[in-house]
């Protein structure tokens, strides 16, 4: 029985501040400390726990690098339940654990919110110093790439092996609709080049599997850093993804890959006439055709376009919602909405693309591209042009042309304001984030599976928090109504 999908995204935004001269790490920590010092609470974040050398795959293989952890760089942990920091040169939202793709796409929201936020009290904390501006987007156009991650909560039983070898289809054709899109290449893999591409990241991945995030970047990451009873839990650490404007592409995004690992957990899913022969090869052939009629070659010698695969595996999801009611992505309601949208975005980029361009990032930037390049007579080498695909991403409503275009929305923007502050009701993140608002001098440390308490004595108190799905507001939010204090949390805790 496949286990609750559990889901969060983490997104590394782009910089900048005074020009091409200016230092991403600290303009990235001006940024989080300017937001961070109009908090209430005031902790670290705790780093005990954190794994990033373990190798899903046992021993690491040869050349094989673990991520760096920077504990000395700015670190924020927000009452949504989600953390707020500096990753290497960019400042990274990672969102609170979320129970359905629905209420994840709520918290990405929320944590552009949180960036804008940042932005405004870097301005009035910084009134002389050249303006900061971030961007929702995942390159440079120097070939430096920035990541958009996302965090799914799997079965340890299900054997690593075939965990790459069910997503790899999918990961790789699923730009057709959550690619973000844009303006040419960075990289050497292609002399000529594409003109666009349907996704910003697509071209920087180097390898099939590996445990690297800034280097030979691997479409399955190996990272087993679960964050929970390593016993029971996996945690899917999925680095091949855009980050989009568009909410649609984000809920397809996330929605369609939790239901096909659901259907692996539950032992229904098979992959291997999808199987692809060079899959690194094939990411960036996809990504490299806007028609969409590139095909490329399966394990089997034919040949199969994105497109194909996606029908393929649509239908395959469909069956699965239709005979096991899709349970543990939201419940049946919420699995059927993904897989109607599912169905009708698939039926439109067969028919004409177009129709998505209020759903999809790269159709929609795209269709404004060409319409200014027609209006003008310039071509995709027009600096105008290029200066318009990164204004798509910018997090300034003034100026963020994503916003203008009227992409269809999913989530409410009370709601988003709300989710700023408030944490999701399902998942340990209530007693993270509860805890932080309601004793913001008495929480020590934090991290994702657990809290430290100063309790006003000798030792501190670590409360662990190793099964995501305990520490909901069902089980928790009654107690801290109740208490009056830490101590008193505490020692109902231990009762």
């Amino acid at each position: 029985m496949a286990i609750a999908k559990l889901l969060g995204i983490e997104t590394e935004y782009g910089i900048t501040s005074g020009g091409p001269e200016a230092d991403p790490i600290l303009t990235s920590t001006l940024l989080v400390n300017a937001y961070a010092s109009n908090l209430a609470h005031h902790i670290r974040w705790d780093f005990n726990d954190e794994s990033p050398g373990r190798d899903a795959r046992g021993a690491p293989t040869p050349g094989s690098m673990a991520p760096m952890v920077e504990m000395h760089l700015a670190n924020a942990v927000l009452t949504n339940g989600a953390r707020f920091y500096v990753d290497h040169a960019h400042p990274e939202y990672s969102s609170p654990e979320c129970t359905t793709p629905l209420e994840a796409v709520l918290y990405d929201r929320a944590g552009e919110e949180v960036l804008r936020q940042a932005m405004k009290a870097a301005a009035e904390k910084y009134p002389e110093s050249p303006e900061i501006v971030v961007y929702k987007n995942n390159s440079d156009t120097k070939g430096n790439s920035y990541g958009t991650h996302e965090n799914y909560l799997l079965d340890r039983a299900i054997p690593f092996a075939e965990i790459v070898q069910a997503v790899i289809p999918h990961l790789v054709s699923r730009q057709i609709f959550c690619g973000a899109g844009k303006i040419g290449f960075e990289t050497p893999w292609a002399d000529t080049g594409p003109a666009y591409q349907l996704s910003q990241r697509s071209e920087f991945f180097e390898e099939i599997v590996g445990l690297e995030t800034t280097l030979k970047r691997p479409l399955v990451n190996t990272r087993d850093e679960p964050h929970s009873d390593p016993q029971r839990y996996r945690r899917l650490h999925i680095i091949l993804g855009d980050a989009n404007m568009a909410e649609v592409s984000t809920y397809l995004k996330l929605g369609t890959t939790a239901l096909l690992l659901a259907m692996l957990e539950d032992g229904v899913l098979n992959m291997a006439k999808l199987e692809l022969a060079n899959p690194v090869d094939a990411v960036r052939q996809i990504s490299a055709d806007p028609t969409l009629t590139t095909s490329v070659e399966r394990s089997d010698g034919s040949s199969i376009s994105a497109l194909s695969i996606q029908e393929e595996l649509c239908a395959a999801v469909s069956a699965y919602v239709g005979q096991e009611g899709g349970s543990a992505v939201g419940g049946p309601g919420i699995a059927q909405d993904i897989v109607t949208r599912w169905q009708s975005t698939l039926e439109s980029l067969r028919r004409n693309p177009l129709e998505l361009a209020g759903q999809v990032d790269w159709i929609a930037k795209k269709r404004l591209l060409d319409a200014y390049g027609e209006r003008h007579g310039v071509s995709y080498r027009d600096s105008r042009l290029r200066a318009m695909d990164l204004q798509y991403h910018d997090l300034r409503p003034e100026r963020s042309l994503a916003q203008r275009l009227g992409l269809e929305t999913l989530v409410a923007e009370a709601d988003v304001l709300r989710a700023v502050t408030t944490p999701p009701r399902g998942t340990r993140a209530w007693f993270r984030g509860s805890c932080l608002a309601k004793f913001p001098q008495q929480v020590v440390t934090a991290n994702w599976d657990s809290l430290v308490f100063d309790v006003g004595r000798d030792p501190l108190r670590r409360i662990p928090m190793m099964d995501p799905l305990r520490g909901t507001a069902e089980h928790t939010e009654a107690l801290l109504d109740e208490v009056e204090s830490v101590q008193e949390l505490v020692a109902r805790l231990d009762a």
